[in-house]
């Protein structure tokens, strides 16, 4: 079936979403919806939904990915609870005394937290809120060029992080839906020259890094109420923090490994496969060797602090609690995936795409891109987002005639937006958490940020089509 029934969970979708501000309850219901449209008796739709969930958990890729992100994320928290978070802010501390060493610090710890925004947030939000009174720093303005310094910028990172095997995953899953044959991971790498949002947002975070705020970009005032219970959270964990010896290696080792591990396995991976190295990390099975990589870091981490004379139940309770709160996320990944796979019976993709085969071909990729920023920003969640729009994108690169790495840029760039400004945004929720900011008032000072890069990146992909039609 291909018609307008197709579009009705994800309106449901929409609607649910700003009715709760939650992403979790649309999309279950969404699903449900979807699940009934396929299979229409009482029973059959919520068989229908059960099936969905378990067929998608149950593939190994999605497994790792789940396994990699738990594993992870419990790390970083055995890392804050064993001094290595409060280590490395204290290390830091000392060498910066200006606003522009501050900024400039910002773009260099990159190098070791370009694994996940999540993990760029917890590691140097803190250390820029701890220089924040010294050196007069902006609160909105610091806490922008972070997290544009962050999902923008591992969504064009092509290994190594906890969002390529997801990334490819869904490109994967959209290729299998469609009959297109080709590896999703040489077409991630093709796509990436095509993510212009996310390029233009990076060239921009850099200017803003330097130059100062147009009076546009004036900095909104807290609400008192949320300054207040900030502060006592605040309290209460400085207070905790307090009997933790800082040990900056408790951070640093864990990370490296990580990082380190992931390159060399995926390259060994590849390199296997196709006996080139410079073919080696595109043949790569990246998230099998993220996968392995934090095994290996998970052990020895374990060895590290158990050495330390860590309590092995206190190191365990750290890590699961860590862990555990990723599980919304989890909940969330199930079912985006399991809505992409009733997406294909519904044949939205099929929809859609007569829907904007209609309009010229030269206008699809930025209404393409328009509409999915916009969905992205309602459902607030970029790997959400990429997972639903990855089919109709692939769809819609037929109509338009444009090759397919276009397209799939276009979903990575709206999906991108979504993720960086949306009030539903888990990056924005965490972000205005640590550094004592309203949340909606920090999400309206960064949607002033992404105009210019939204207008230019729309014209861009009009621009692209345009002349591609033209030559050929």
């Amino acid at each position: 079936m291909a018609h307008w029934e197709s579009v009705v969970p994800f309106m449901i979708i929409i609607i649910i979403a700003l009715w709760t501000k939650q992403v979790i309850p649309g999309l279950f219901i969404g699903l449900m919806a979807a699940s009934y449209l396929v299979q229409g008796s009482l029973l059959g739709g919520i068989e229908k939904m059960a099936d969905y969930l378990v067929t998608n958990l149950a593939k190994p890729p999605k497994l790792q990915v789940i396994g990699f992100l738990y594993i992870f994320t419990g790390i970083i928290h055995l890392s804050k609870k064993t001094g290595g978070i409060s280590g490395f802010i204290e290390l830091v501390s000392k060498k910066i005394h200006s606003k522009k060493q501050a900024v400039l610090l910002v773009w260099l710890t990159l190098i070791g937290t370009f694994i996940s925004p999540n993990l760029r947030i917890v590691t140097v939000a803190p250390i820029m809120k701890s220089l924040q009174g010294p050196l007069q720093l902006n609160k909105e303005r610091i806490s922008f060029v972070i997290e544009a310094s962050a999902l923008p910028v591992i969504a064009l990172i092509p290994l190594a992080t906890a969002f390529i095997g997801y990334m490819t995953s869904t490109i994967d899953l959209a290729l299998d839906n469609a009959a297109i044959p080709g590896d999703a991971y040489i077409y991630f790498l093709k796509s990436i020259p095509f993510n212009f949002f996310s390029i233009v947002t990076i060239v921009l975070a850099i200017l803003y890094s330097i130059y100062p705020h147009p009076a546009i970009f004036n900095r909104y005032m807290d609400h008192k109420e949320d300054r207040k219970e900030d502060s006592s959270e605040k309290d209460s964990e400085d207070s905790a923090s307090g009997q933790i010896e800082a040990n900056v290696f408790n951070l640093v080792i864990p990370l490296s490994l990580a990082l380190g591990l992931s390159v060399l396995l995926s390259w060994l991976d590849g390199y296997q496969k196709s006996s080139s190295f410079s073919q080696a990390f595109v043949k790569a099975d990246v998230t099998h060797s993220m996968f392995v990589a934090i095994l290996i870091t998970l052990l020895v981490t374990f060895v590290m602090l158990l050495i330390e004379k860590h309590d092995m139940k206190g190191l365990l309770d750290d890590f699961f609690e860590g862990g555990n709160k990723l599980i919304p996320a989890f909940f969330l990944f199930a079912l985006v995936w399991a809505l992409s796979s009733a997406a294909k019976d519904l044949g939205l993709a099929e929809f859609v795409t007569s829907t904007l085969g209609e309009i010229p071909a030269s206008i699809i990729p930025p209404v393409t891109f328009v509409l999915g920023s916009l969905i992205a920003y309602f459902i607030g969640s970029a790997w959400g987002s990429w997972g639903l729009l990855m089919p109709v994108g692939v769809s819609l690169a037929s109509a338009s005639s444009l090759p397919l790495e276009v397209f799939i840029g276009i979903v990575f760039a709206s999906g991108t937006l979504g993720g960086l400004i949306s009030p539903l945004s888990g990056t924005t929720v965490t972000m205005a958490k640590i550094m004592e900011l309203d949340t909606i008032l920090y999400a309206k000072y960064k949607f002033k940020h992404v105009i210019v890069p939204f207008v230019l990146s729309a014209v861009l992909y009009w621009g692209f089509a345009y002349f591609d039609k033209f030559y050929h």
